[in-house]
């Protein structure tokens, strides 16, 4: 239900700056690239890496009126605005939910544990679809920003709230406790998550139980002793127990599990009576969520054989966007595993952060229990979609179908069925557009997906951008307020993809971005990407290009000074932005300190050359053998610098540092700093690497198994010799790819079930064999190359080389897919 700003700055406490505080607010927005409206409050929030006031005349612009905010901002510049000042938005953004939290008398269940909360959740969501209108976290929004936004969300039109809630140390879980408030609470398990910040098990389960405070059911597996006692002795008599168990005396006893090809069949005893769900999944973890999920029932007392049956439908969750290149330079994305209202803002949100292509397309199933007339709900879909400047949408169902009428001003057609999308599919037209599929898991959209996706083999690339963002954030936590990053996109990226990583990066607000040539700042430029590029290797033949496309060279020698300021001349700017670099040791590109001089006479002489920056390269940075040496290039170029500057009488941008010069030469960042490699997971040492997280897996699929006899042998000039009875599978992944011939014959191994398989004998060109004897794997399973640090090292080391060519040598072919939660 609405607030009005007055309620607001009564609830928060705010000091209103402004002459009207009546405006009726329906949205909260932390974020200033999501869509806003007059109805939108957007709260300001400061963080270690970034502040939310920087943005403040961005979400004016686009018609936002409402703002909360910790620093006084000069109100004269946004006429019609009101502004609350409060001391900590984090803290007024969690007041706001709590208080919409007490609007309601419905049932809300709170859910926490180490691991399961988000699959729980929307197990949950599922099994009582048809029983109520449930309101829940989008994705996993845990956190202590994303448990009131979801909170917030809260209507009349729900009946049950499912929230999820997570911490990563101690004193988190008091506040998500009053904001959730919730009637029965859930205990997945307790694990090794977040254990460096808290002193053991008992008090990482003292934390999560402050969840369970007013809760009048709690719910969890009683076979943990340590987690048994602590509910035993803390938890009031009064509230009600529910517990699972495998052997002690509970709510739900575990009596069988029983596995067959694709499928478990777990049995168990509730009141002395006998009952059995049936699972689509064989994993432990998977089963003790789907045994938390019947507890559940148990407690709503819905179970029923009706509820019950539902187990079988089940799916795996999907918690992340999936990103991936399709027909007719298409890009699509994939988020059909749900679609209630708060997941298709937040991914019609990420379609809008795609530049590649200018058109937006969205095909969209029936939204399936949303507690809403449907005449009301798709009205409040048509007004998101043209609020947030989608061009065309493809309904599939029959509900969506019959409020057609309700989308107006934009492209639409409408199918009964995904079926009759697929019958339809040739008279459609996808071209030069970004699509997102947004469905409930019954429409089947995997369909749609795979009629729209370019076909390749089954090697994929996956790139989950929400570490790579994680990684970034890490770096930038070390640098000083106004320190710069560019972000370095050469060679694909470091094989990831250059426009899909410069897009991310510049939704991220980073600095700069470096490519290597400048056809790559060339497509990135008519890819939508406008942050300035340095082109670190000009070629005269590109000159041209590099003028009309704004690309900015790095001027490494007299020639290469000459030469452009001659196209630059001709191309008749008034400033034209260049970069000097200085060889200060590393003795590849640059002009030698001895040099500088006569370059400053040279370059006077071309008053229309603006220098936006200076920088070297430093050649031994993550060495601590060779310090001194990286601590005389720092000096070298500091004094360089300044000699530089005198000259030319104006500041500019001075930067040295790579990736592992910024963690280690801290007092060498200068005005910016270049981010490599390390945005991909690859830290200076092992303590780095432990604040990092992977980013690219690399993985295939086996294609065939065989048994192969002692005395045969297996590739090419029969380089496997079998000396006794292996099992083999073939994997469609060879040197072509990136595989490199150098892992043949046992040298490298891939991971099947997370155990290592040898390859044997050659590597083909597009396949290899490796041994799966004692494996008991089959055809159509997962296979990893790599998936973490650890493994690409290992790889690189069997091949004798660095960690960076293993990455940039994965070829063009192979599928790159990108996820982001």
């Amino acid at each position: 239900m609405p607030f009005n700003l007055q309620e607001i700055q009564r609830i928060v406490g705010a000091q209103p700056i402004a002459e009207e505080v009546y405006k009726h607010i329906r949205y909260i927005c932390i974020d200033s690239r999501s869509a806003v409206n007059d109805q939108t409050l957007f709260i300001a929030i400061k963080g270690v890496r970034n502040n939310g006031h920087n943005y403040i005349t961005d979400v004016y612009e686009r018609g936002c009126r409402s703002f909360l905010i910790t620093e006084k901002v000069d109100v004269s510049k946004y006429p019609g605005a009101t502004f609350l000042l409060v001391e900590d938005s984090i803290l007024a953004l969690q007041q706001l939910a709590t208080s919409n939290r007490k609007q309601f008398t419905y049932p809300i269940i709170g859910v926490t544990g180490s691991n399961g909360k988000t699959i729980v959740k929307e197990w949950l969501s599922f099994l009582l679809g048809d029983s109520f209108s449930v309101c829940k976290n989008p994705k996993s929004y845990n956190s202590q920003v994303g448990v009131p936004l979801s909170v917030w969300q809260l209507t009349d039109k729900h009946n049950l709230g499912i929230f999820e809630a997570g911490i990563s140390q101690p004193g988190e879980m008091e506040k998500i406790r009053a904001i959730i408030n919730p009637d029965i609470a859930i205990l997945t398990n307790i694990g090794q998550a977040h254990d460096e910040n808290f002193t053991g098990n008992e008090q990482k389960i003292y934390e999560k139980i402050s969840l369970f405070q007013n809760a009048k059911k709690i719910l969890y597996c009683n076979d943990h002793p340590i987690a048994d006692n602590i509910i035993k002795n803390t938890i009031a008599p009064i509230v009600k127990r529910y517990t699972w168990s495998r052997r002690n005396n509970s709510t739900l006893l575990i009596t069988k599990t029983e596995q067959t090809k694709s499928e478990t069949i777990i049995e168990g005893l509730v009141n002395n009576e006998r009952q059995r769900i049936t699972i689509p999944f064989k994993d432990s973890a998977s089963i003790e969520n789907a045994i938390t999920c019947w507890l559940t029932l148990i407690a709503l007392e819905k179970n029923d054989e009706l509820h019950r049956n539902k187990f079988l439908f089940l799916q795996s969750v999907e918690m992340r966007l999936e990103l991936k290149q399709g027909i007719n330079n298409c890009t699509i994305i994939n988020d059909s595993y749900n679609s209630d209202l708060g997941s298709l803002s937040i991914a019609i949100d990420y379609l809008n952060q795609q530049h590649r292509n200018s058109k937006k397309t969205i095909i969209l199933s029936d939204i399936l229990q949303s507690g809403k007339q449907k005449e009301q709900l798709y009205k409040e879909v048509a007004h998101m979609l043209s609020n947030k400047g989608v061009q065309r949408i493809i309904g599939v169902g029959e509900e969506i179908s019959s409020q057609a009428d309700s989308f107006n001003n934009i492209e639409k057609v409408f199918f009964k069925n995904t079926q009759a999308f697929i019958s339809g599919f040739r008279n459609l037209d996808f071209y030069n557009e970004s699509i997102l599929l947004k469905a409930a898991r019954s429409f089947e959209f995997e369909k749609i997906n795979s009629l729209l996706q370019n076909k390749s083999h089954d090697t994929q690339l996956v790139i989950n951008l929400n570490n790579l963002i994680s990684n970034v954030n890490h770096y930038r936590g070390l640098l000083n307020e106004g320190t710069k990053i560019m972000a370095m996109v050469k060679a694909q990226s470091y094989g990831s993809g250059s426009f899909e990583i410069a897009s991310l990066l510049q939704y991220h607000r980073v600095n700069y971005l470096a490519v290597a040539y400048a056809d790559e700042g060339v497509e990135l430029r008519k890819a939508g990407i406008s942050l300035p590029i340095m082109v670190m290797s000009p070629e005269k033949e590109s000159f041209d290009s590099m003028l009309v496309y704004q690309l900015e060279p790095e001027i490494y020698s007299f020639n290469v000074l000459k030469q452009f300021a001659k196209a630059a001349a001709e191309f008749g700017s008034k400033e034209i932005k260049i970069h000097l670099k200085v060889d200060t040791g590393m003795h590849r590109l640059g002009f030698l300190p001895n040099e500088i001089n006569a370059m400053l006479t040279e370059l006077k002489s071309y008053p229309y050359l603006k220098v936006a920056s200076v920088f070297s390269h430093l050649s031994a940075s993550d060495n601590p053998q060779f310090d001194s040496f990286t601590q005389a290039q720092i000096d070298l170029f500091r004094t360089s610098c300044d000699k530089i500057e005198k000259e030319l009488g104006y500041k500019f941008i001075k930067h040295i540092c790579n990736s592992g010069a910024i963690s280690r030469f801290k007092q060498a960042h200068f005005d910016m700093v270049r981010l490599g490699i390390g945005m991909y997971g690859m830290g200076v040492d092992e303590a780095e690497e432990k604040k990092l997280v992977p980013v690219c897996t690399l993985k295939t699929s086996i294609s065939q198994i065989k048994t192969i006899l002692p005395g045969e042998t297996v590739s090419y000039n029969r380089s496997g010799a079998i000396t006794k009875e292996t099992k083999i599978a073939i994997i469609p992944i060879g040197y072509a790819d990136g595989f490199n011939r150098k892992l043949s014959n046992g040298n490298g191994c891939v991971w099947i079930q997370d155990k290592p398989a040898k390859v044997i004998g050659s590597v083909c060109m597009d396949m290899c064999m490796v041994d799966v004897t004692d494996i008991d794997a089959f055809e159509g399973e997962e296979v990893i190359i790599f998936d973490d640090t650890n493994k690409i090292k290992e790889m690189a080391a069997a091949i004798g080389t660095i960690s960076y060519e293993v990455l940039t040598s994965i070829s063009t072919r192979v599928k790159k897919v990108y996820t982001q939660e």
